[in-house]
Order: C-alpha cells, then structure tokens, then sequence
C-alpha cells in the first residue's frame, strides 16, 4: 500500500477469516489465558504490558511513519518518557524556547535538579552548540508560532555532537512530515489532535527506527504505566481512517483563510508555512509532504480576541487543534511569550466559503 487515504484505512487491520468482524472492538481486559506452567508466554499476557487494541494501532501509525511505534496515554507521557530516557546527569537536554511550553517545564523542573542542562534555541533560529548534549527535541512546525526549522540539518549536527534527536511532529502529522527519514531517532505526537481528529481523546506515541530503541521506550511504558485506554486506542484508529481527507479539507480551509486574513486590517503577522511568502515556507517545501491546517495571526489585544470569539459562529474557543470544527486559541494565557492578541487557529472541515465568510464577520466586529 503505497497511498495515504489507502494506508489510512487499511493501515492495522490485517485480513480477517469468513465470520469476522468487519470492524472489531477494542479488547478492554486487563487480564489473559496465560495456559499451563509449561507453555512459553503469550504475547499479551496483562492490560499494562501489552493489549491487541494497542498493536493494531501501533501498526497503523508506525507504517505511516516508517518505524515501529509505541501508544502512550497521552502526547506528554510520549515526550516526556523520551526525555527520561534520554538525560543524563552531566549531559544537556536542548529544547525550542518557542514549543509547546510544559515540554519546557518538564525539562527545567523535573530534568534540571538531577544534574540535566537544559538549553533552548528559538526553532528558527541557530542551533548551536550541541556538545555534551544527550537528546536535542524539535517541533516543526512548532506550537504555536509555526515557525520550522531544517530538521536533516540538525541531526546530523546532533549525531555528530553524539545526541539522539527527537521531533515532535504534532503540527504536521505523519501524511504532513515523516522525521525518520530525515535523521530522527523518535518521532512523538499527541494524537489527541489530528490523528484521532475528533476531541474525544487523549493519546500519544512514539515511534522509532530503530526497533532496539522501540524496545526501550516500550519497556519504560511498561514500567511508568503511561499506557493507553484500549477504548482510547480503539477510537484514535478509527479516526485515523479518515485522516487523509480530513487533511486535505483543513490545508484547503486554511489555505483560503490566510487569505482572507490577509487582506483584513484587523489582522496582522499571519504565519501558515503553505504561503509561498511566509518565512518558514522555503525550508518547509522542502521536507513537508503536505499542509496542515494549522495557522496563526495576530489581532489588537486580548479584548480584540474575546470580540472576534464571540461573534464567530464556528470558530470554538478551545485549547486543542486539529479536530472538524474550527477552533481557535489565544496562546498568552497559557504562559506562551507571544504577544496578548496571538491566535493559533485550527481549520476544521466546514465548507470552505462558509468558514471564510463566518472568519470575516468575526473580523469586522474586532474594533481596531
């Protein structure tokens, strides 16, 4: 299966005998047959090691990405497992300064008091340097500026500086951008975004090449618990099935958007790395498979947001992104150090004319 609508359906689910069910369930118990004393070990013998909901899943998305993949019970337990795998007393953990922030925290406050530098390069900018480094992680494009960094570039820096390399790949999802290929040693996501794509769960993963450092972040799941619920699981594959359409309908949804923000006053510093004219779009074509439906823009203030929210009728105000509604989040409440009107806004699957039209009435209700 070469095709990303075709992978995206069949990915996982391997050909069944006459009587099976077309669509199975999730397996939702903690327990199996282990059989007699005598007999070698099941593949799944209990819920927190091992559960067939999970494998198949993890089949799907590790075909995606070209490595073998690892579910975690959420995009934080994923990244933040790869982290503790990777520090060191003595060695440094390099991060964006402009990423998803509780990345950061966890770097600063958990990693740091056990002897663990932490060091942060803005994703666009010079990343260097990177001796005594034990993993460098990067997100592009990152959350929620979008701005992209050369990932080929910085691996194989990383490598030479004797680093392993992760890159959250949250934004791009694995149709949008594949890591692996590029240089990475882990791909992470929260697949509570566009890969399940409905906002009714949380999940993560990670995936690796290499099945030996597979092997490794498997057993640190087993050991911390940050397992995946089975009905979790079952629901983020199902949604996967329709990942490849749902992402073409955003990327056109915010393709027309930017746009239209474009040429409304009320809007300024429109970033979408889909616009040949953005910063980050030369450096994006070039390792992007395909736009997302991700974007950002700037209104007047934090009163100017809450005038634009409340005189949209399909724009949510909501924390997450990459779902079918179109939703929108003003980032300087989270404690992101962007400027108090930043909206990062996802582009859900409306039809395209309505959300423009709905995004302009918003717009001309923002006093400037």
């Amino acid at each position: 299966m070469s095709g990303d609508g075709t992978r995206c359906v069949w990915g996982g689910h391997p050909p069944g005998q006459v009587g099976d069910a077309v669509h199975p369930g999730p397996v939702l118990s903690a327990t199996f047959d282990l059989g007699l004393p005598h007999d070698p070990q099941p593949d799944y013998f209990y819920g927190r090691a091992g559960n067939p909901t999970w494998s198949a899943y993890e089949a799907a998305v590790g075909e995606l990405e070209g490595g073998e993949c690892v579910a975690f019970s959420s995009g934080m337990a994923a990244l933040s497992t790869v982290m503790r795998l990777c520090a060191r007393p003595g060695t440094a953990i390099v991060l964006p300064s402009d990423g998803y922030y509780i990345g950061r925290l966890v770097a600063s406050e958990e990693l740091g008091p056990m002897g663990v530098e932490v060091r942060e390069f803005a994703t666009a900018g010079a990343w260097e340097p990177l001796n005594g480094a034990s993993l460098v992680v990067l997100e592009t494009p990152s959350n929620p500026g979008l701005e992209v960094c050369d990932i080929r570039a910085i691996a194989d820096a990383a490598h030479a500086a004797g680093a392993m390399v992760a890159v959250d790949n949250t934004t791009a999802t694995p149709l949008g951008q594949k890591p692996l290929p590029l240089g990475a040693d882990f791909v992470v996501a929260s697949d509570t975004k566009a890969l399940a794509g409905h906002g009714d769960v949380l999940l993560g993963h990670v995936t690796c090449a290499d099945p030996l450092l597979a092997g490794r972040v498997r057993a640190a799941r087993t050991r911390n618990g940050a397992i995946p619920g089975p009905m979790e699981t079952w629901l983020a594959h199902r949604g996967l099935g329709t990942l490849d359409l749902r992402l073409e309908r955003q990327a056109k949804n915010a393709h027309a958007l930017v746009q239209a923000l474009l040429g409304h006053p009320a809007a300024s510093d429109v970033r979408w790395p889909g616009l040949p004219s953005d910063p980050s779009h030369a450096i994006a074509s070039r390792q992007m498979r395909r736009w997302n439906g991700i974007l950002r823009f700037t209104l007047p203030s934090a009163e100017a947001v809450g005038e634009f929210l409340a005189a949209s009728r399909l724009v949510s105000s909501s924390t997450s992104f990459g779902g079918l509604q179109t939703s929108a989040d003003r980032r300087e409440r989270w404690g992101d150090a962007v400027p108090p009107g930043l909206l990062r806004l996802s582009a859900g699957c409306e039809d395209p004319d309505d959300l423009v039209a709905d995004v302009l009435g918003a717009l001309d209700a923002v006093r400037i």
